[in-house]
Parts: structure tokens; C-alpha cells; sequence
């Protein structure tokens, strides 16, 4: 038995042995994305045994990092042990097929190893039909070397880029994929119309709607469940802990409600497949009145998770929407100048920790005030002849107070000056 057989037999089958290979470029950006490459591999279960970055302008169109590069890769690869090589890019079909060839191991990219972490974290019907969408798209074109990848591993090998929802057999035709991929596209519609239907009825609640967005793994869930006051939304330190969007009221000041959606987090360069697959779910940001962007401020690149984040709502067309950027775990900065650092690079900054409560009423406030700004307090007299005006004001304004009296119903609300112009003849004080 050779030294790598003993050593493949001796450890626990589950944990595979990842090489991660990248490109730096002189910006350095490189190093800061292996970094982030480094917490991807370990969510998804797999041990970094070694890394392995090239400087060069741009990737090898043929093996990503050149053919001198492969074959060292590939001793490395043995010498070590290595069950997968994951490359810090997305890899085109072309460099997929001649790396398989060229490494007696498995390959996946970037955009893979994300599907794979979404394929472990995808609990709901929803979740798992995006994340199903999204490796069908993903594999289509890249079919022939997967599948010589999975003869040269072994036809029933496990792990990571081969699992979860969307798991696809090898040997499937494109033809068949392609229908799995219109059935899919159908059945998101369908879901997407649901979640119409479920918009509409929260507006018919009067309240408005906020949605929390931010870098993965910036403490999103902890924030809805701090406002919120229980444990809404399950919270583990790993990235892309939550996939499926979760809405709950929340309580701002002056008795003020609003509506708090938690959504599914970004990271730089966020795969075009998993953009488009999750269309219906990031609605709930393109649809809400206000964002909460939420920044791990004791993060040490801060401000790239930041513009990271911008850049995928720039993508979703929400960066028009008025946006309150929370510095979150303060508590955990280690330097004042930091923190000023980055409230002079932002615009409408707060600082808050979410742990342990620091900032929150205050975020509260300044939650109010947006969710609210421009709207008039009016107390009205609503004959019953006239109850319909009650669904304006709820889709409109604010409804407050509402007291059934003999001829009419007193309500308090907060409208819009459009609104006002529509109930003006009801108004007896405002």
C-alpha cells in the first residue's frame, strides 16, 4: 500500500483534502478573495491542506494558470494527498475539461463550491428549487468533463459539487437537463406568483416593509432577532446560513410597526447562476421601502464586504432605495479609527451590535423616520357607507387607531399628501 492510500484510509472519509488555487494580481485583491475562498471550502466541509496562487495579468484560457502551473498542481496534489482542487474563479468549459484531464483529482470552481454550500443550506421547497436551478444551469455546458472527472474519482464518490438538491447524473443528456432546467424555470414562476400574493396581502397590513442585506455572515439573522425579540431565525458563525427569506413584525418607536424581511447574504462576486436562480427570493429587497445594510464592522476588509454588497444591489436595480448602512458588532472593534474610517467613506451610517443590543433603539428610530417620513397625522370620521377608503388608508398610510361609533368609524392614520387630497371632506383634525 502506497504512503497516499495509507494516508486516504487513515482519516475520516467525510472531511475531503482541498488545494485552493488562485490568481494575484498586483492590487492584491487576489489574496483578499483566497482569504475568502479559505471560509467557503471550510462551510462546506471540506480541510485546506495547501494553497497555491500565480501572479499574472489574467488566466490561462486554456488550464486558468498555465501548463507549467498544472503540472506542478498536479504533484502537489498527490504528494499531498488531495481529494479536490478548487480553483478561485469561475472556470470555463474548456479549462474544466483540460485540468480533469491534466489532475488525477477532482476539480471545482468557485461558482460550484457556492451551489454546493447552497445545496447543504437549502431547506424549504423554494430554497432547493433555486439552488436545483441554478447547478442545472451550471452544469449544461460543462458535462463532458464532469463526467470524466467522475470516472477518473469513481462513479459513487460523494462530497463537494456532488450533492444536495440539483445533484445531476454524470452520464445525463442535454437534452434531458435542458427539460429538468424549463421545468424548474416553470415551477419558480409559480412560486414567484405565490410570493406576489403574499406581498400584496402585507400590504394590505398598512405596514411598511424593510429588508435587512449585507455581506454574508454580517450578523443579518441576529439583527432580526434581536428586533424581533426571540430567536426567529436559526444563527450558526458559517456563511450563507440562511437561504429562504423570513418576515416578522417589528416594533419601532411611537407604536410605529414595520415589516422585516431577512434575506440571503452576498459576497464578492456573486455567481450570475445564483443571481438569476434567486430572483423571486431577492424581490424582497427590490420590493421593500427601506434597507438595512448590515456591515460586520470588525471585519478586517470591512469596506470590500461593503462595496461587495453594493455591487450585487446595483445588479438587483436597489440602490435607489433609501438605505440606513448598520456597522454592526462594534462591540468587537478594536479601534475607534476604524469605525471613523468607514462612517466617512458611507453615507447614513449607525453603530450598533446586535449581540448585545448597543445601537438598537436608536436604529429603531432612524428606521421610523425613513419608513414614515413625509406622512401626516389625520384623524378621520369614515361614514360605513365608505369602508373601502379603509383599505386605501392601510395601503397607503398608516392606520393607528380605529373606534366604531353609531354613524362612523373614528380613525387615526398617517397618509401621504396624495391620500389626504382622496379623504380631505373626512378629516376632522390633522
Amino acid at each position: 500500500m502506497s504512503q497516499n492510500e495509507d494516508r486516504r484510509q487513515s482519516r475520516t472519509p467525510q472531511v475531503e483534502r482541498a488545494i485552493l488555487v488562485g490568481i494575484d494580481d498586483l492590487e492584491g485583491r487576489g489574496r483578499r478573495s483566497m482569504r475568502e475562498l479559505i471560509d467557503l471550502t471550510k462551510t462546506a466541509g471540506a480541510q485546506v491542506i495547501d494553497l497555491v496562487t500565480q501572479q499574472r495579468d489574467k488566466p490561462d484560457i486554456r488550464t486558468f494558470i498555465g501548463g507549467g502551473k498544472v503540472e506542478e498542481l498536479a504533484a502537489l496534489a498527490r504528494g499531498e494527498g488531495a481529494d479536490l482542487v478548487i480553483f478561485n474563479a469561475e472556470l470555463s468549459p474548456v479549462q474544466n475539461r483540460n485540468l480533469v484531464n491534466q489532475l488525477d483529482t477532482k476539480v471545482i470552481d468557485r461558482t460550484e463550491l457556492i451551489l454546493d454550500i447552497f445545496a447543504q443550506h437549502a431547506r424549504t421547497r423554494e430554497g432547493k428549487l433555486q439552488v436545483e436551478l441554478a447547478q442545472a444551469r451550471y452544469f449544461l455546458p460543462r458535462l463532458a468533463g464532469r463526467g470524466r472527472m467522475m470516472d477518473r474519482i469513481g462513479g459513487g464518490a460523494a462530497g463537494i459539487g456532488v450533492r444536495g438538491p440539483g445533484e445531476t447524473k454524470i452520464d445525463i443528456e442535454r437534452r434531458m437537463l435542458r427539460r429538468n432546467i424549463q421545468r424548474l424555470e416553470r415551477e419558480i414562476e409559480e412560486v414567484q406568483k405565490r410570493r406576489q400574493v403574499e406581498r400584496r396581502s402585507r400590504d394590505r397590513s398598512g405596514l411598511p416593509t424593510a429588508a435587512l442585506v449585507g455581506y454574508t455572515n454580517a450578523g443579518k439573522s441576529t439583527l432580526l432577532n434581536a428586533l424581533v425579540g426571540s430567536r426567529e431565525v436559526a444563527v450558526r458563525d458559517r456563511l450563507f446560513e440562511t437561504l429562504d427569506p423570513t418576515t416578522r413584525r417589528v416594533q419601532l418607536d411611537e407604536g410605529r410597526e414595520c415589516l422585516l424581511t431577512d434575506t440571503v447574504g452576498f459576497i464578492q462576486d456573486l455567481p450570475t447562476q445564483v443571481v438569476a436562480a434567486f430572483r423571486a427570493t431577492l424581490e424582497e429587497v427590490t420590493e421593500a421601502d427601506l434597507l438595512i445594510h448590515v456591515v460586520d464592522a470588525s471585519w478586517p476588509a470591512a469596506w470590500e464586504q461593503y462595496e461587495a454588497a453594493k455591487s450585487v444591489l446595483e445588479e438587483l436595480d436597489a440602490v435607489t432605495i433609501p438605505t440606513i448602512v448598520a456597522l454592526n458588532k462594534i462591540d468587537a472593534v478594536s479601534s475607534e479609527r476604524k469605525l471613523q474610517i468607514i462612517e466617512s467613506r458611507i453615507d447614513n451610517t449607525i453603530r450598533i451590535s446586535a449581540q448585545t443590543g448597543e445601537g438598537l433603539d436608536d436604529l429603531r428610530r432612524r428606521m421610523s423616520d425613513l419608513l414614515f417620513a413625509g406622512l401626516i397625522e389625520v384623524t378621520l370620521h369614515i361614514p360605513y357607507s365608505q369602508m373601502s377608503l379603509m383599505e386605501l388608508l392601510n395601503e397607503r398610510g398608516h392606520v393607528s387607531e380605529t373606534k366604531y361609533e353609531a354613524a362612523y368609524v373614528i380613525t387615526h392614520a398617517e397618509v401621504d399628501e396624495a391620500t389626504l387630497a382622496r379623504v380631505r371632506e373626512l378629516v376632522v383634525s390633522e
